[in-house]
């Protein structure tokens, strides 16, 4: 019997360290900026560090993070046509991106979520080792979810798996399609955790005249 297999999801991976000195070096200020907000202020002086994610203002305009920004413009266009869609049609335009850190008293963590409507998302780390928080993605099919059954083998990954993780190294990147759920394991505070999350949109090119 021939296998076929549908309705992939598509997970891009690439080892890209040189961007990381110079990128932990400009987003120094964005950090130093987020933990010094009142509200973050008020929250460390009640009830300490812990549990603590430490979140920039957007670095789209900033010259610094120019040449990440184009590296991953153009993978996220070739991500999106290489899942088939009539890409030369479209242009990609940054819909945020931030730079975030986790407490270094640990607890640090993401809850599962999704992006929508953002057709690309992704992250690019800038401060991690295997002690960190690393990334987790979900089986994004919900008929697969609800007719769960029990794995033969929990270390393999096969078409009915339903998490992978990740297990970042500074200057790793990862894409990914804006609808997959994803989440961050909890922080235990070994090591600091940094890295630059955005997402990405396409829009038609006659529109994209007008933005």
């Amino acid at each position: 019997m021939y296998i076929n297999e549908y309705f992939k999801t598509p997970i891009w991976m690439e080892e890209k360290p040189e961007f990381v000195k110079s990128l932990n070096k400009a987003s120094d200020k964005y950090i130093k900026a987020a933990k010094k907000m009142p509200e973050i202020k008020k929250y460390i002086k009640q009830f300490g560090d812990f549990g603590t994610s430490h979140h920039s203002t957007p670095l789209t305009m900033d010259n610094d993070f120019l040449d990440l920004r184009n590296y991953i413009g153009q993978k996220s266009w070739e991500f999106l046509d290489h899942s088939g869609f009539d890409m030369p049609q479209y242009q990609t335009m940054f819909s945020e991106m931030w730079v975030q850190e986790f407490a270094k008293k640990g607890g640090g963590h993401h809850s599962a979520h999704v992006h929508w409507n953002q057709h690309v998302s992704g992250f690019y780390f800038l401060k991690c080792s295997d002690k960190t928080s690393y990334p987790i993605f979900h089986e994004p099919r919900g008929g697969a979810r609800a007719t769960k059954l029990k794995m033969k083998n929990q270390k393999g990954i096969w078409p009915g798996t339903e998490l992978v993780n990740f297990r970042p190294k500074p200057g790793t990147l990862i894409i990914f399609p804006g609808y997959l759920e994803h989440e961050y394991a909890v922080d235990h505070g070994k090591a600091p955790f940094r890295f630059i999350h955005w997402n990405i949109t396409a829009i038609p090119k006659e529109m994209a005249k007008n933005v």
